[in-house]
């Protein structure tokens, strides 16, 4: 570790595994079922900008798709301890965004991305874009001064983020993927084709009908529940903050190799 060059789909999967991105991951039991349940009994906080109405008001409802989708224990009586995100799950859906992200550069499509969790995934999104923007896509520029109740929202290295104190923020809101969509009508530009992100900046871009793909951990299920009713194209289960952003590398390049687009430094 790291991997050179691109790995196998086994070597992946024992990365993930041992750099905890995957396999057995920090987020606990508890945790994790704390917020399913906050999210069925209607807690906006943990909707990530998605609108889920009275469809998920059964916790577990929510774990049996958690346990699909993301590979958390499936039992409702196992309570504490552990919990897990299945590799093979977190590879499935890299190929499945692999695909869409094809299809982005076979249209040289308008693509926007962000993230909430700068301190983990910043590097992922930064890649992805650069890979696109080789492929002749455009990284949506977003509109300068735009700004929620929590801070500004910025770009860095063709990723928007939220800052706040002069500091990149880590939010679950949608409030600032609201921002960007707004800031873009009223400068009468157009939205973009495809979103590429995180927490509420790709739930609240779904929500709106544009194409949505994002990260997300075993304890953030709305957005599995938004692929699951597809609202999202792809949900890609893993731990989003692990020791070291340098652990998510080996992942990024198996999904640009997967994307046919050219790694950049």
């Amino acid at each position: 570790m790291p991997i050179p060059g691109t790995p196998s789909r086994a070597e992946l999967v024992d990365h993930l595994v041992r750099t905890r991105i995957a396999g057995d991951v920090a987020t606990p039991r508890e945790n994790n079922l704390s917020h399913y349940r906050k999210l069925a009994n209607g807690d906006r906080n943990y909707w990530l900008g998605l609108e889920l109405g009275d469809r998920w008001t059964d916790e577990q409802d929510v774990l049996a798709v958690m346990a699909e989708r993301c590979g958390v224990n499936d039992d409702p009586e196992y309570r504490h301890g552990q919990d897990t995100i299945d590799p093979e799950l977190t590879i499935d859906a890299l190929d499945r965004m692999a695909s869409r992200l094809r299809k982005a550069a076979a249209g040289q499509q308008r693509v926007l991305f962000a993230t909430g969790h700068p301190g983990g995934l910043l590097d992922v999104h930064r890649a992805t874009a650069a890979g696109l923007r080789a492929a002749g896509c455009e990284i949506v520029v977003i509109p300068d001064g735009l700004q929620t109740d929590e801070g500004y929202v910025m770009q860095f290295a063709d990723v928007a983020v939220l800052e706040h104190g002069a500091t990149l923020w880590h939010t679950h809101s949608g409030e600032p993927m609201r921002a960007i969509l707004a800031g873009l009508e009223r400068k009468g530009r157009p939205l973009p084709d495809l979103v590429v992100a995180d927490h509420g900046w790709a739930g609240f871009a779904g929500q709106q009908g544009i194409d949505s793909m994002g990260y997300a951990d075993c304890n953030d299920p709305a957005l599995f529940l938004a692929e699951s009713e597809g609202t999202l194209q792809v949900t890609i289960p893993l731990d989003d903050h692990v020791t070291s952003p340098r652990h998510y590398d080996p992942m990024t390049a198996y999904l640009l190799d997967a994307a046919d687009l050219t790694a950049t430094a």
